[in-house]
């Protein structure tokens, strides 16, 4: 922003994330590299001691992986994932991403269960208070 500023109205509306100090956009390795370089100065600072705990070695690939596989852990719809990635099509999230999604997978029966004991002891509730709301469900299926 501090560029954007700089430059002003001859700014490119390029909507990328990293940029020349003209906004134009940068060598695509330049990124990937500046992951492991950011690592190592973090894990053997200059003028100060090494942290107590080092980064590992990452990739800027895996730092989009981390992101991808917390949304999905967290819940979030795969095609939104797939949209924060830009994938034209949530197979492809779900092909890359399949073994987070069933190993996450074995909780949703908890998770149905719970849910259809909570609805069943509403309706058990309702049903006590409310003497005639109408027909029963069976009622309604044709026979």
């Amino acid at each position: 922003m501090a560029d954007q500023a700089k430059v002003g109205e001859a700014w490119p509306d390029s909507r990328y994330v990293f940029t020349t100090g003209l906004g134009e956009p940068i060598y695509p390795d330049t990124v990937t590299q500046l992951t492991g370089k950011v690592i190592r100065a973090y894990n053997a600072p200059d003028s100060e001691k090494a942290p107590a705990k080092p980064l590992p070695h990452a990739r800027l690939d895996d730092l989009r992986h981390v992101h991808a596989t917390l949304l999905l852990i967290a819940g979030v719809p795969v095609h939104v994932v797939a949209e924060r990635l830009g994938h034209a099509d949530p197979a492809i999230t779900l092909r890359i991403y399949a073994h987070v999604i069933r190993t996450h997978a074995a909780g949703v029966a908890g998770i149905f269960a719970a849910a259809a004991a909570e609805s069943e002891s509403a309706n058990a509730a309702e049903d006590e208070t409310d003497e005639d709301e109408g027909p029963e469900a069976s009622a309604l299926v044709p026979s």
